[in-house]
């Protein structure tokens, strides 16, 4: 990796930030461009705010420095912050829906993005062996320290589904990681390649209105919406069928709900 002048990107990030609190988004957009050029990387995530200013083009994924410094550095107060401030309940809503439906218990279950573990504690006693996968090394630690998983890997959800050997799952979830994915045929053909012919995929995304024209676009708060539409076509086309889709608040962001879905599949 190569050697990063933390000063100067933090001089830069900083002033770019300001630039784009101020409104003035054009020089918020060159300054970002400077952060990018001392960090290729990109563990600010310069790419995807100049995406939501809509002075960059919309990249396939946010970038994987970013997610994981952004992870990394939140792991101890994660679920306080996404549970008790920004009233997160997806995986209880998961385990409601895959109840509500008839679906499980479940041999092996994989839950992608896992975090600290709240989509595998909720799920804990409807699947016999789960696995779990976080890009951060400090959420995966938290995670292996509550028990709850037989195995826990630390990589990229998109590389880990296509490197995978394991034996295949019969139930995969991925909550609250559509916002990191603008492109979903590499996680949807992924969990199709990984899972058991019948098998059931459960995620959660955030919404992007059909008027926008585009099937996904990252948003104000840097995260990933996707049309309804969009996800639909993609499930069809890497071999799913739609079980069952429902309208969800995925969390509160500045006091307003994050509209979006979630969503039950069968591999056919």
């Amino acid at each position: 990796m190569t050697k990063i002048d933390e000063e100067a990107l933090a001089e830069a990030y900083n002033r770019a930030l300001e630039l784009e609190k101020s409104g003035d988004l054009d020089a918020a957009a060159k300054a970002y461009a400077q952060v990018l050029e001392i960090d290729p990387e990109d563990h600010g995530g310069a790419a995807v705010r100049l995406a939501s200013m809509g002075r960059g083009e919309t990249p396939p994924r946010a970038p994987d420095a970013y997610v994981e410094t952004l992870f990394d550095q939140h792991a101890e107060s994660f679920e306080d912050i996404l549970v008790e401030q920004l009233g997160y309940t997806v995986p209880m809503m998961v385990r409601q829906h895959l109840q509500s439906l008839d679906l499980g218990p479940f041999k092996r279950m994989l839950d992608l993005g896992c975090g600290t573990g709240l989509t595998g504690g909720t799920l804990r006693d409807m699947a016999e062996d789960i696995t779990g996968l976080d890009i951060s090394e400090n959420m995966v630690q938290i995670a292996h320290e509550k028990d709850l998983y037989e195995t826990l890997y630390v990589g990229e959800v998109e590389d880990f589904l296509e490197d995978n050997d394991d034996e295949p799952f019969d139930l995969i979830t991925a909550t609250d990681v559509l916002p990191y994915l603008g492109a979903l045929e590499p996680i949807f053909f992924g969990a199709a390649e990984n899972m058991v012919k019948g098998g059931i995929f459960v995620f959660s995304s955030e919404t992007l209105p059909a008027s926008d024209g585009r099937p996904y676009i990252v948003g104000p708060h840097q995260r990933f919406v996707h049309t309804e539409s969009y996800i639909l076509d993609r499930l069809k086309e890497t071999g799913f069928e739609l079980i069952e889709m429902s309208e969800i608040n995925v969390r509160m962001q500045d006091g307003e709900p994050s509209p979006g879905h979630l969503v039950v599949a069968r591999l056919k």
